[in-house]
């Protein structure tokens, strides 16, 4: 399978590391792993921000960029979830880009999502070895079912003990421009979801979109706690 992946501007920019533990995953799948040097953004931001132009643009250029990979995976929901199904409606009025939209929409899936129903990974890399409590991200819980997938990836370490906090499908207060704009509310739920990770006493909170993770990390620092780690689960499932 030749797979296409979808780094995430904030992986880029922020933590380079996920971007290669993915590669080592679908690699370890079996999988023929190409990463377009020109990608950049999914154009989430733009779209959510109300700005539909860029959005169209930069979500032209994404299907440019992958429409030839048998599949486009990415380690965050929130992007997946994106490509996959507001592109059909962001070109909408543009019937060949459409076109193309609706023909990359399937082929378009989260990290976990895929190791697990497509390409069926077995034996992880990593050797992971700790406890660890998994946040549940909004997008992909709720757009693209991700809840069973990495808990199923997690139970293949075993020396991993996974410790569920409260609310783990609550959000975390951060939703892109939503943190921005509602900073108190977003500081506020960032603090209710740090408690309840804390609470398990877990040595790690994991979850599987960046943006969730550097929001949680943040609040917990702020909160005082220097101590509990926070990963993504391509860094867990990778980890030597």
């Amino acid at each position: 399978m030749r797979v296409g992946l979808f780094v995430t501007c904030l992986v880029d920019l922020m933590r380079p590391r996920i971007g290669f533990a993915a590669i080592e995953l679908l690699e370890a799948a079996g999988c023929e792993v190409i990463v377009p040097a020109t990608q950049t953004c999914c154009g989430q931001p733009a779209w959510n921000s109300g700005d539909r132009a860029s959005a169209a643009k930069l979500a032209k250029k994404v299907i440019a960029e992958f429409e030839g990979f048998d599949y486009v995976v990415a380690p965050s929901g929130s992007c997946a979830d994106h490509i996959r199904n507001e592109y059909p409606s962001i070109l909408a009025d543009e019937p060949e880009w459409l076109a193309c939209a609706a023909a990359l929409s399937p082929k378009v899936f989260e990290l976990t999502d895929f190791l697990v129903n497509v390409a069926k990974l077995e034996n992880l890399p990593g050797h992971f070895s700790g406890s660890v409590t998994y946040h549940d991200s909004c997008a992909g819980l709720h757009s693209l079912g991700i809840k069973a997938q990495p808990r199923a990836l997690l139970a293949k370490l075993p020396d991993v003990r996974l410790k569920e906090m409260n609310a783990a499908e609550e959000c975390c207060g951060f939703g892109g421009t939503f943190s921005v704009k509602f900073g108190d509310i977003s500081a506020a739920i960032a603090e209710r979801k740090c408690t309840n990770a804390v609470a398990t006493e877990a040595d790690a909170i994991v979850g599987g979109d960046l943006g969730c993770l550097l929001n949680i990390e943040g609040k917990l620092r702020r909160m005082g706690d220097e101590e509990t780690r926070v990963l993504h689960i391509a860094e867990v499932l990778t980890a030597k």
